[in-house]
């Protein structure tokens, strides 16, 4: 059994998995009854309610696992019927209230949404309140408590609600980042990404049949994932999936930090341009500030660039641990480059789809990137790869690099809004929105600060020591 976070996770590999075999052998599901049994539940129901509830549930993951409703913008979508087991939240009294006669809570609610019992226990009125939170502020025992629902507590720029019957989370696309901090935390795993799965298994087949090269871009992340083999069968095995060839991400983060490094020595303050979720967030939340965000493309889209341009005909799919990739892959100004995007998670369930046992694979070479590119992965790599092309053009004779590395959406927003006020005492800001960096994107087989660890070993065993000699035999090779 492959080690995944938690139960949930292991759910949707196993539907992903099966889709992929489906896909891969031309007899795609037709109706949940069509996955083995190990997944369908049988007579007895073992997670919800009845049979009846899983199996619809089920199909829904299908149908998410199938590319979902592309009417449907967002990548990232409630399973309403999977959403009805949390309690409803906010602000609640507990048993640390007294009793008291004070009531200072009844006198700060502007709402009138506290009242008190024959024991003077304090309650509040849910259709009343409005979780200001005054009363929480004001009580002497800290008997009142913010008892959020897990996906408003992931949810760091207040995209997620309940609906009006406050049964189902619903998602506000106007604020939503795509970040998929709500994916990974839902205990339930009622909310989900769409999956293109299929169709890069269609561009898998085609390009069998017409020879056109078909690349695999991957994330420094991975460096951190599958850790049971060698990274070198990891990339053997994508081989084997049919992928002409695998390519470093961090070539493409090698190629940014020397261009944004010129980009920042040139305007004297920018923001990165790396994190698809930090950026939709400076746009939605601090659009005076969209002028500052570099304007390189991620490393993913610039590398993807740069291959389509020097090879015609190729198709790319990027592999990573991030969910707001699928969406930056949307993009008018990356979608030519970049046909598909697929998570690690994914990845897993082609592998197992086609039953290639990693393990079992001679070890495949991936040497594209320096040090600094493969570092991209965690949060202070990209301040780090900055500073050194910095140093390789020369560019710090004029200018003194004094960034400021944002570990999480939270410090973001901090940073962003300091930077609005002209009180931010840095002059590049490296948004990360996941905590840790990309190896803590909710695509991860597995999180924790071991990845860390992983990413910085992949890094020092980079045969090429500086970006700029990276770039140059790279793109001399190519030639």
């Amino acid at each position: 059994m492959k080690r995944f976070d938690t139960k949930v996770q292991l759910i949707k590999y196993k539907v992903l998995r099966e889709v992929a075999r489906r896909a891969f052998d031309d007899t795609l599901l037709q109706t949940v009854m069509d996955i083995p049994k190990e997944i369908v539940p049988g007579k007895d129901a073992t997670m919800r309610c009845c049979i009846y509830k899983e199996r619809a549930i089920l199909e829904e993951r299908i149908k998410l696992a199938m590319g979902g409703n592309r009417s449907i913008s967002n990548i990232v979508e409630v399973i309403d019927i999977a959403c009805d087991e949390c309690p409803v939240g906010g602000y609640e009294v507990t048993a640390a209230c007294r009793g008291c006669i004070a009531h200072r809570c009844e006198n700060v609610c502007k709402r009138g949404a506290i009242t008190f019992d024959h024991l003077q226990k304090a309650h509040i009125d849910k259709s009343k309140c409005v979780d200001c939170g005054l009363c929480a502020q004001v009580c002497p025992f800290s008997a009142i408590t913010l008892n959020n629902r897990p996906c408003e507590n992931a949810c760091k720029v207040n995209a997620i609600s309940m609906n009006e019957e406050s049964n189902c989370a619903q998602i506000n696309d106007e604020k939503c980042i795509s970040c998929g901090a709500c994916v990974y935390q839902c205990p339930f795993g009622a909310i989900m990404e769409k999956s293109y799965i299929l169709d890069v298994i269609e561009l898998i087949k085609s390009s069998n049949d017409t020879d056109r090269k078909l690349y695999a871009v991957v994330a420094p992340s991975i460096a951190g994932q599958f850790l049971d083999v060698k990274l070198g069968q990891v990339i053997r095995g994508i081989k084997e999936l049919g992928f002409y060839h695998v390519v470093e991400a961090a070539l493409g983060a090698d190629m940014v930090a020397y261009a944004e490094s010129a980009e920042l020595a040139e305007k004297g303050f920018l923001t990165s341009s790396c994190c698809p979720a930090f950026v939709d967030y400076v746009e939605k939340q601090f659009p005076a500030l969209t002028k500052h965000v570099s304007h390189n493309l991620s490393p993913m889209a610039t590398i993807a660039k740069y291959i389509k341009e020097t090879t015609p005909g190729a198709r790319v799919v990027f592999i990573g641990p991030c969910i707001a990739k699928k969406a930056e892959a949307q993009k008018e100004e990356v979608s030519p480059y970049v046909d598909y995007v697929l998570t690690f998670e994914e990845l897993q369930a082609m592998f197992d789809s086609r039953d290639i046992a990693l393990e079992t694979l001679p070890e495949d070479v991936l040497n594209n990137a320096s040090y600094y590119g493969r570092i991209f992965a965690r949060s202070g790599g990209l301040a780090d790869a900055v500073s050194q092309a910095l140093k390789e053009q020369g560019l710090d004779q004029e200018f003194t690099l004094k960034a400021i590395s944002c570990d999480g959406i939270e410090a973001c927003r901090m940073a962003l809004l300091k930077a609005s006020k002209n009180v931010l005492d840095a002059n590049f800001i490296e948004g990360m929105a996941c905590i840790g960096g990309c190896i803590g994107g909710p695509g991860c087989l597995t999180h924790g600060t071991k990845n860390r660890n992983e990413v910085d070993k992949y890094g020092k065993e980079a045969y090429e020591k500086t970006i700029h000699e990276t770039i140059h035999i790279y793109q001399d090779f190519n030639k």
